[in-house]
């Protein structure tokens, strides 16, 4: 398709949204978190963002057109070369062995003597546990608190109890009539109770099964270039988002990993590495050291620092979830993965420290919107603020898989991952046959991936398949 006008260029841009990576308002707000010097392009950063987006001028010519994302993209690529703020008080390298440096003090687990069995259990029920949690926050992914707190109430689930439903044509009125920004229709059918015919194809599960993908291929001694090379083989890249579309399009303009995650990517510390996590853990029970190491081949390929630590962090949790009984130690386990002083240990270890002080769930969950704007897409989709959920769900869940994955959907962000992976540490904790049929039930033990081979599988199969990889790899 040829595009013959700026008219048609900029179109196409907004289709392929994330791509061009010239999302200034998320760069400033990034770097800044990351503490860059800003004061040199403040000015020329206000008067791009002051030109109107998706409008034309009175020639009828697009406001942001060609020659705007070539400002924008040279605005950001600048940024990246600012020096740090004199007052930035955090170590936080993207480099293993620079991480391998800034390490706490390791936390003594037990040794994994399970059986292979025993293990195939756990897999199963992290895997299991992974959708039920995916499925139970996916409708509502991008909802405000508020309007997840006003459609479960209308509907008779609050505090969430079971998978959401579609309302009645009376609790929709009421809903409206109380202003929700967000409402659930029929095309949420199929993530809905009711409707609910097995899992539907989801990124969550995409990147789980896309992790174990690639142990099976590369093996155990898989190499950034080769999960690249993986992406580019058998993942459409429209099926990425954010951090992983941005890393697609540098793979294809031969900009390999680790600069990959670096150019043009204002994403680079939100979610979509940790949500990549769940296989590497899966696969290393009792060694969170492997799962973590595993992890950072995978995140740094489309993510820098707390963006990596993130992935690190889940996969290093899940190895200590296999033989672990303590939710706080699963949580100290992961952070001893992951540098001492930076931004991603000290907002998980908040919550930690108000737990332990006797704060509320609801406290806690006040915390967290206290800390970050859930109406800013930076901050709903960021690393920290949802794996500071998880902590939530995972400590306020009273070891019960009900409530471990409930009270991580209801505090609102990023639902689906949030309530995947309490589910996925839940499992993996467990195993599946402690989960309860009222959450795997509608599962029907189907699955739906982008992953060839397993585009329409059983969950125990599946879980099997990932079985057997974990077991020709192990030490």
């Amino acid at each position: 398709m040829a595009l013959s006008t700026e008219h048609e260029l900029l179109n196409w841009m907004k289709r392929t949204v994330w791509m061009e990576g010239c999302d200034i308002e998320t760069e400033m707000r990034q770097a800044n978190e990351e503490g860059r010097d800003l004061n040199s392009v403040e000015d020329e950063a206000k008067a791009l963002l002051a030109v109107p987006n998706a409008t034309t001028d009175s020639h009828g010519d697009p406001t942001r057109g060609a020659a705007w994302f070539e400002r924008a993209g040279a605005l950001i690529d600048r940024i990246q070369s600012l020096p740090m703020r004199s007052d930035f008080s955090y170590c936080e390298p993207s480099e293993y062995e620079a991480i391998q440096k800034e390490l706490p003090n390791a936390v003594t687990l037990p040794a994994w003597s399970g059986t292979d069995a025993h293990w195939g259990d756990k897999i199963h029920g992290a895997l299991l546990g992974r959708i039920c949690g995916c499925m139970l926050g996916k409708p509502i992914e991008g909802w405000s608190r508020e309007s997840i707190r006003i459609t479960a109430e209308a509907t008779k689930n609050w505090p969430l109890q079971d998978y959401l439903r579609l309302p009645t044509v009376d609790e929709a009125a009421q809903i409206a009539s109380k202003n929700a920004k967000h409402q659930l229709g029929e095309w949420h059918e199929s993530q809905l109770k009711g409707g609910i015919v097995g899992m539907i194809e989801d990124d969550d599960i995409n990147y789980t099964t896309i992790g174990f993908a690639i142990i099976k291929k590369y093996g155990s001694d898989f190499t950034p270039a080769d999960v690249a090379h993986f992406w580019l083989d058998t993942v459409p890249i429209l099926h990425t988002c954010t951090a992983e579309r941005v890393a697609y399009r540098n793979f294809v303009s031969n900009v390999l990993p680790p600069q990959s995650a670096e150019v043009r990517n204002p994403y680079r510390e939100w979610i979509g590495a940790q949500i990549r996590a769940d296989y590497f853990g899966y696969a290393n029970p009792g060694n969170p050291k492997r799962a973590a190491a595993w992890a950072w081949r995978d995140s740094c390929i489309s993510h820098v620092k707390n963006g990596i630590y993130g992935e690190m962090w889940v996969a290093a949790m899940i190895a200590a979830a296999a033989v672990c009984t303590e939710w706080e130690t699963v949580i100290l386990a992961g952070l001893s993965q992951i540098p001492a002083h930076c931004r991603l240990r000290e907002d998980v270890q908040k919550i930690v420290v108000a737990h332990a002080h006797g704060a509320s769930y609801d406290d806690a969950v006040e915390m967290i919107h206290a800390q970050w704007d859930e109406t800013r897409a930076h901050d709903w989709c960021h690393t920290n603020p949802n794996a500071q959920i998880v902590v939530v769900g995972l400590l306020y869940g009273d070891d019960d898989f009900e409530k471990t994955i409930t009270r991580s959907v209801m505090p609102g962000f990023d639902t689906d991952c949030s309530g995947a992976t309490c589910g996925s540490l839940w499992g993996a904790m467990h195993g599946a046959r402690a989960l309860p049929e009222k959450w795997t039930g509608p599962m029907q033990n189907r699955v739906r991936t982008g992953v060839h081979g397993y585009h329409d599988v059983t969950i125990s199969q599946l879980a099997a398949d990932m079985l057997t990889t974990a077991i020709a790899v192990r030490e």
